[in-house]
């Protein structure tokens, strides 16, 4: 079987993934730790998967929200837009890097989310295809471990070997992440597609009216762990 090898713009900034930006080298520096690809790509899934907090109240689709410099400059991010940081510290590293979409339905939400998309089903979901050891690997730094233990979560790891795809079941075997449909690789951010599928389907969303409070927050309290 032909393996779909990495080109040239798996390397390349682009206007969302940013990896030319001096935030996303310095942070590619201090973190693609290990002297082997693997070793540095997982070392640089942690860092994201922790240092950036998964936000899904506060989602920004302009450009510069989706931006990676603008990520990781604030700190948080959704599933997409952390996809799109990995990649950007990815490729900055050296690490041939693409992102990878599917349809989701997630069973652990809050309240305020569920009520905002009027949907279990989180559409464009991303994550990251990173080129290790002659195969495309994925990668999802959504969730950080703090959150994950304020859910019930196995936290998602990630060895550069396998997929790290989200879990089916929680700690307490109840049902987690399902994956619906697969949207396919990308060499670069498909914003237009995105905001296209969200207007349809979230429109409570695109309605100028931003979910308000605190996501970890209101996670912890309906699981009972706050």
């Amino acid at each position: 079987m032909q393996v779909n090898r990495p080109q040239p713009e798996h390397l390349s900034p682009t206007q969302a993934i940013n990896s030319d930006h001096a935030a996303i080298v310095s942070f590619a520096q201090a973190h693609a730790l290990g002297g082997r690809a693997r070793d540095q790509a997982v070392s640089i899934y942690r860092a994201v998967r922790d240092q950036v907090r998964y936000d899904p109240y506060r989602i920004d689709l302009s450009d510069h929200g989706m931006t990676a410099s603008t990520v990781l400059a604030q700190g948080f991010g959704w599933c997409v837009p952390k996809a799109v940081l990995l990649a950007a510290v990815a490729r900055a590293a050296g690490i041939p890097a693409r992102l990878g979409f599917a349809d989701v339905k997630n069973h652990l939400s809050t309240e305020k989310l569920r009520q905002t998309m009027k949907t279990d089903v989180f559409a464009w979901h991303g994550y990251t295809e990173l080129w290790i050891d002659g195969a495309w690997r994925k990668a999802t730094p959504a969730f950080n471990v703090e959150l994950c233990d304020k859910f019930g979560l196995l936290p998602l790891e990630f060895d550069g070997v396998h997929d790290s795809l989200y879990h089916a079941f929680d700690r307490a075997g109840r049902q987690h992440m399902e994956y619906v449909k697969e949207r396919g690789s990308f060499d670069d951010l498909p914003l237009a597609q995105i905001r296209a599928v969200f207007a349809e389907i979230y429109p409570a969303m695109n309605a100028g009216n931003p979910i308000t409070g605190d996501f970890a927050a209101d996670a912890a309290r309906e699981a009972g762990r706050a």
